[in-house]
């Protein structure tokens, strides 16, 4: 499927604005710095959904600073000037600037208090994972996908609105429609608008990803400065217990290294950034940077398993100039790598290890996540043997090569339970225990030459899971965030027991604040993958030839209901 009929790229120009007239004048919102909106994937795909529609006017906005009015990058013209504002929402952390910017701007924060437009939504992983917490501040949600009718429904109500509708009746009109959530209006729960997998390729037996994901602006001033980032693979197989990615973005799909060519050559940028959640296992990996190479246009992957990093795709790494490779370890241990299904075996890790230095890499990031449910001192002494081989096997791999020393970087991040994952049930490590945790890890690099400890924030993971796993009540607890300058600010003055929603493990039939939303997958099919962390027995990875083979978690029976 040929992608340039509808290509859209900016590259480094910027935007004309749109005369609005006959257009629906829309706010498309990145709660961040601009940096960073020019490097997320998500907003950019929305951005280019909507603007080259000929019935709306798209604008981009930024966070700024505190008390200023929130002014588009394309015009002069402030926020509170557009009938419809659009937020794109990636992170918990993120909550209280949407509330900041409306109210900087002069809008209400509050939905109650916007009876007419602007119509104020939210979409992003958050809005199916758990919108509920911010739930109060917007009039709806869009969840799931944006590929599968975000861009429809815009339009839809620039029509209601030139026909003289109100905000109200429009609404009324979709609120029990798929991938909407109207809070206080929607009845029953919202079935997430997924983009429904494309044939399997008969080359490699993989479903496809219909339209991937792409940048319509590379800048200097983003994060990833000058990279063009494509979407190489949405969803993944492994079923990661403690990773929501692995379950809200199901079915897993892989995109067609030919759209994937078409689009390099139709925006000939000097950097590309393949993004995916399972790199390795997309089958045309290699074939295609290996083009890249050939037409030399720089690359980076945002990540690899350590059983996919073989020694033909190091060498075009290295040959390409990467000198950082990134590896996840996750568990400390053996029975936690099994209890979160991690399905990585030793002996691939440190086989990944020694290449990386016999290769020549300069530096090695390895991650573990720790605060794991029934974790114990013994998986910790497992860790530091696993640090002693891992210097080993650097050593072996840098034989008498010293000035080609690899340097090692060991990041630990705290285990944050998400909804729509196993874990949802699970309570989280007090923030006392997280630093206790931290250190021993900190401690146990100390004795080798070359490896160094990066620590998570104890704090900042107690509150995402917060922010996670809340319900409305949270609102006004994000609002006094937003008004005093920060989360300390909230706990100082929230008179509310927020940890709550973290501190205590849950039944199997609790109930859950996100239980409204449907993402395909069986609550029954998590709970039996929580029973299962529990006895560190993992599970089976999805199946190559897509839903049809497995049947086992919801999403065959799901995408076949309609």
């Amino acid at each position: 499927m040929s992608v340039k009929e509808d290509f859209f790229y900016y590259g480094q120009e910027e935007p004309t604005p749109e005369e609005s007239g006959g257009r629906l004048p829309t706010a498309l919102v990145f709660p961040g710095r601009m940096g960073a909106g020019l490097s997320t994937l998500g907003w950019q795909a929305v951005y280019r959904l909507l603007a080259p529609d000929a019935e709306l006017a798209v604008e981009r906005f930024f966070l700024g600073d505190p008390g200023k009015t929130s002014v588009s990058m394309d015009s002069d013209k402030e926020l509170s000037e557009f009938p419809l504002i659009g937020f794109s929402i990636n992170f918990e952390e993120e909550y209280l600037h949407p509330v900041r910017m409306l109210k900087d701007s002069g809008v209400p924060p509050l939905a109650a208090e916007r009876p007419d437009f602007p119509l104020v939504m939210a979409g992003g992983p958050v809005a199916f994972l758990n919108p509920a917490p911010i739930a109060p501040f917007f009039d709806m949600f869009w969840v799931g996908e944006a590929e599968a009718g975000l861009k429809d429904l815009c339009v839809e109500l620039k029509r209601h609105i030139y026909n003289g509708g109100s905000k109200k009746e429009f609404l009324e009109l979709i609120k029990d429609r798929d991938g909407v959530y109207v809070p206080g209006m929607t009845t029953g729960q919202v079935r997430r608008a997924v983009l429904a997998p494309g044939p399997v390729d008969e080359g490699h037996g993989v479903p496809l990803l219909t339209s991937p994901a792409y940048s319509c602006f590379i800048s200097p001033d983003a994060v990833f400065k000058d990279m063009f980032l494509v979407e190489v693979n949405r969803g993944c197989p492994y079923g990661c217990r403690f990773c929501a990615a692995g379950y809200i973005y199901r079915p897993p799909r892989h995109a067609s290294v030919e759209q994937l060519k078409e689009l390099v050559e139709l925006a000939d940028p000097p950097k590309v950034g393949l993004v995916g959640t399972a790199l390795t296992d997309w089958p045309d990996l290699i074939p295609y940077i290996e083009w890249l190479k050939a037409r030399k246009t720089k690359f980076s992957l945002s990540s690899v398993r350590a059983d996919g990093l073989t020694e033909e795709l190091l060498d075009i790494l290295r040959a390409a100039g990467v000198r950082t490779v990134t590896l996840a370890l996750e568990g400390a241990s053996k029975r936690l790598r099994d209890a979160a299904s991690k399905n990585l075996e030793e002996e691939d890790f440190l086989r990944a290890v020694e290449l990386s230095a016999a290769k020549g890499v300069n530096h090695l990031r390895i991650y573990v996540i720790v605060g794991w449910p029934g974790e114990t001192a013994e998986d910790y002494e497992e860790l530091a043997d696993m640090l002693r081989k891992i210097d080993e096997a650097r050593s072996r791999g840098q034989g008498k090569k010293k000035k080609q020393f690899m340097r090692i970087t060991l990041g630990a991040s705290c285990l944050v339970p998400k909804p729509w994952t196993p874990l949802q049930w699970a309570p989280m490590q007090s923030e006392h225990d997280l630093k206790q945790v931290l250190s021993t890890v900190n401690g146990l690099t100390k004795k080798y030459k070359g490896i160094t400890f990066s620590g998570d924030s104890p704090f900042q993971a107690r509150l995402q899971g917060i922010l996670s796993r809340g319900d409305e009540s949270l609102a006004e607890f994000i609002t006094i965030a937003a008004e005093q300058g920060g989360w300390k600010k909230a706990f100082k003055y929230y008179e509310g027991d927020p940890e709550r929603f973290i501190d205590t493990e849950l039944e199997k039939d609790s109930p859950l604040p996100w239980d409204f939303i449907d993402t395909g997958v069986k609550k029954s099919f998590l709970w039996r993958e929580w029973e299962r962390f529990q006895q560190a027995r993992k599970s089976p990875v999805c199946p190559p030839d897509g839903c049809a083979e497995c049947k086992v978690c919801g999403m065959h029976q799901w995408l076949t209901q309609k």
